[in-house]
């Protein structure tokens, strides 16, 4: 395993911070898809809630994950919000009802179910957030490479895994 640890500016869009943007281009291969791609273009497919965003689906994450057949996705960009609060405020600005569906573990751990069902045998996934748990040994997946990136002041670090299906 590779521990990475590289300053950089915090920016709403991950996968354009330059270090994680290198990590993803090091990774990333043959059909991709990113269920919270924002402005992120990076993946084949791209998904994202807000129909403000050019992507192209307009789901919800686990709606998105489940037009996918089983081991059909080599690599899945994966930067969901990292917080109960986070999925709040997204939905609520998006006019969208929050209920303890939105705002509980089960919400995470739904969509790496999902994930873990479409990516392939030695697919990729690239997990952000404020830990390190990225998708999981219980999902199939093994830890290849961790990079830490911290933001300085009072900003949470970032923290990108990246996993492959075993």
């Amino acid at each position: 395993m590779i521990i990475n640890r590289v300053w950089s500016m915090p920016n709403k869009h991950t996968f354009l911070i330059k270090p994680i943007k290198e990590l993803v281009d090091k990774y990333i291969h043959g059909y991709s898809i990113d269920p919270f791609a924002n402005e992120c273009k990076i993946a084949n497919v791209t998904n994202d809630i807000d129909n403000s965003y050019d992507t192209s689906f307009h789901m919800d994450a686990i709606d998105f994950l489940k037009i996918f057949a089983d081991e059909s996705v080599d690599t899945v960009l994966y930067d969901p919000p990292y917080s109960p609060r986070q999925v709040s405020e997204s939905y609520k600005k998006l006019g969208m009802s929050v209920n303890m569906k939105t705002t509980q573990a089960s919400y995470w751990a739904k969509q790496k179910a999902e994930i873990s069902r479409i990516v392939t045998p030695n697919g990729i996934v690239i997990s952000c957030g404020w830990n390190s748990g990225g998708i999981g040994k219980k999902y199939g997946f093994e830890i290849q490479e961790i990079l830490l990136v911290p933001h300085g002041g009072a900003h949470n670090d970032t923290i990108v895994v990246v996993e492959k299906k075993i």
